[in-house]
């Protein structure tokens, strides 16, 4: 089964400084000898994945994401490199040919509902001893951007796009997220919580961001005339809570080996 969820490929290319800065600073606690095959767990347009291949200069990367658009800009993005492959699989189904050394995966796992199911599958794409290393929104995240959401959703304008609405997130604590790794058969686990925030320009520049990073599910169910203005309710809630147009993180991190 494909991920249903939709990205506009172009804008995240664009938008995603925040995620690309922190892919950057999670590869730093890779130790790799640079000959792994690696998977890249929602490689999104592959800005990541580069930095991923960079650390693995006789590797080579399955990069995988549940979204057609972005899919297709990671295959531009690698056209004519023969160490990275590119596929749209769900990660809730993943397979692969053979097992791998390395699975590394950043701003993803929180848009997958089943993290039992999730760590199943990845620990049975890994290799004996075989590592991930990933980061994803935990517990808290985006606190004060998801309280505005559901103010503006209950808004007269917009009230009856949303009816039947589930959340489309998953923002998992760190304890339960270790249980849940250990249960699917990893060991030194190591999980944890951090603050980050990401600063815009304006409001224009934040309303932009989070229609396309934050709001996805959202836009699906609007009418073309009515997401921006939806965005732009949830931005002006954001900047008047936080005095400013930011967006308060909190990272997951996870460190784990495949037991044998």
């Amino acid at each position: 089964m494909i991920l249903a969820r939709e990205w506009n490929a172009g804008e995240y290319e664009e938008l995603s400084a925040p995620q690309t800065r922190w892919g950057a600073v999670v590869l730093e606690r890779l130790d790799a000898r640079g000959d792994e095959a690696a998977i890249d767990a929602g490689c999104g347009t592959g800005r990541v994945t580069e930095l991923l291949l960079a650390k693995l200069p006789e590797g080579s990367v399955l990069a995988v994401d549940g979204s057609e658009a972005m899919v297709e800009a990671a295959r531009r993005r690698f056209a004519g490199e023969p160490r990275v492959r590119v596929e749209r699989q769900d990660l809730l189904e993943l397979r692969v040919e053979e097992p791998v050394d390395l699975i590394f995966s950043t701003a993803t796992f929180h848009w997958i509902k089943d993290h039992e199911r999730l760590f199943e599958r990845l620990a049975r794409a890994l290799k004996p001893h075989g590592r991930l290393v990933a980061q994803c929104g935990g517990e808290g995240n985006i606190a004060r951007a998801t309280e505005a959401t559901k103010e503006t959703m209950e808004e007269e304008r917009f009230r009856q796009y949303f009816a039947g609405w589930e959340d489309d997130k998953n923002y998992a604590d760190a304890e339960t997220t270790a249980r849940r790794l250990e249960a699917a058969g990893f060991e030194e686990v190591k999980t944890w919580l951090h603050d980050e925030t990401a600063a815009f320009g304006s409001v224009d520049e934040l309303t932009r961001f989070i229609g396309t990073v934050v709001l996805g599910g959202h836009m699906e169910r609007l009418p073309e005339g009515e997401r921006e203005p939806f965005a732009a309710a949830v931005a002006g809630k954001i900047v008047a809570a936080e005095d400013a147009p930011a967006l308060r993180y909190v990272r997951l991190n996870i460190m784990a080996r495949r037991s044998a």
